[in-house]
C-alpha cells in the first residue's frame, strides 16, 4: 500500500512540474497566435473600408502576417454590393417606370476578387488594374479559419488521446466600405 502511495505521488508531481507547464505554455501560444491573426484581420479589413478596395501588396501583407503565426489558414472575403434598380414595365421605354425601385444585392467572394488581384499576366503589382475596386456603402467582410492543428491542440489531443477537430482560429470580421478608390 505503501508503494501505491509512493507511484501516485510521483505521478501527481509529474504531471505539475512538467506536463501542466508544457500545456500551459502551448495553449497561450495559440493564444498569441490567434491575437496576432485578430490583429493582421481587423487591420486589413480597416485599411479595406477606408481605401475602398484592395491591392495586391494589401492582399499580400495581411497574408504573410497571418503566416507569421506559424499556422496556416483558409481566409474568405465577401464583398455584397447593394443596387438601386427602377421598375419598368418595359425597359426599353423610360416612360413605363412604375414609380419604385427594386435592390439587388451581389456577392462577390475570393473566386471573383483574387482573379482582378492576380491576373494570369505579368502586369506591376502597382498597375491600376490590379485593384479590385468597391463602392461606399457596400459591405466587405473576411472569415479566417485555421487549417492546421495547432500546437496546444496536438498536446491536448496526445494527453486525452482525443481527435479535436483543426478549426481552432475562427475570426470574422467586416463591416461597410466608407470610401472609393480612386
Amino acid at each position: 500500500m505503501n508503494s501505491f502511495i509512493k507511484i501516485f505521488a510521483v505521478l501527481i508531481t509529474v504531471l505539475l512540474l512538467y506536463i501542466y507547464p508544457i500545456s500551459t505554455a502551448m495553449n497561450q501560444q495559440d493564444d498569441i497566435s490567434e491575437l496576432v491573426a485578430l490583429r493582421a484581420t481587423t487591420a486589413f479589413v480597416d485599411a479595406v473600408r477606408d481605401k475602398g478596395g484592395i491591392t495586391p501588396t494589401m492582399y499580400n501583407d495581411f497574408v504573410s502576417a497571418l503566416e507569421a503565426t506559424g499556422n496556416t489558414f483558409d481566409v474568405r472575403m465577401e464583398h455584397d454590393s447593394k443596387k438601386v434598380v427602377p421598375i419598368y414595365d418595359d425597359p426599353t421605354r423610360p416612360e413605363t417606370f412604375k414609380d419604385s425601385y427594386e435592390i439587388q444585392y451581389d456577392a462577390f467572394i475570393n473566386a471573383q476578387i483574387l482573379p482582378v488581384l492576380f491576373p494570369s499576366n505579368q502586369l506591376a503589382k502597382d498597375d491600376p488594374s490590379r485593384r479590385y475596386k468597391m463602392r461606399a456603402g457596400d459591405s466587405f467582410a473576411v472569415v479566417v479559419r485555421n487549417t492546421n492543428r495547432t500546437v496546444g491542440t496536438l498536446f491536448f489531443d496526445f494527453l486525452n488521446n482525443a481527435n479535436s477537430p483543426n478549426e481552432k482560429i475562427v475570426i470574422p470580421y467586416g463591416g461597410a466600405v466608407r470610401n472609393e478608390m480612386d
